[in-house]
């Protein structure tokens, strides 16, 4: 994959550039999480943060995974203020889909049968 300078994108595009300069259409991005079938991320062999969050059964649960996390160091401070921040305002429903008892036997060894 190669990449075009920006100066290279500005002749090509100048409106689109000009628009992303002035920050003429922004949105704020609360959160980025790869998508399922990526392979840039595999939340078996990797878990993070939310995927642990996601498994809690109350809010409680969850602010001591996020505390455990940030005094290891896999979190940032800033990164743990907003997670907290998320919880107390949204709730636990707002990371995600609870993960039951089951949840990666289910989505990872049935799909590595089916596919035999």
């Amino acid at each position: 994959m190669s990449y075009m300078s920006w100066e290279e994108f500005k002749k090509k595009f100048p409106h689109l550039a000009k628009e992303i300069e002035d920050g003429v259409m922004t949105y704020k991005i609360g959160g980025v999480r790869w998508s399922r079938d990526s392979e840039e991320y595999d939340e078996l062999r990797n878990p993070d943060v939310i995927s642990f969050i996601r498994r809690c059964n109350t809010i409680k649960e969850a602010e001591e995974v996020i505390d455990y996390m940030e005094r290891r160091g896999e979190i940032s401070k800033e990164y743990a203020e907003l997670l907290r921040k998320q919880l107390h305002e949204k709730g636990l429903e707002s990371f995600g889909e609870h993960k039951e008892p089951g949840y990666y036997f289910k989505r990872y060894y049935k799909r590595s049968l089916l596919s035999k």
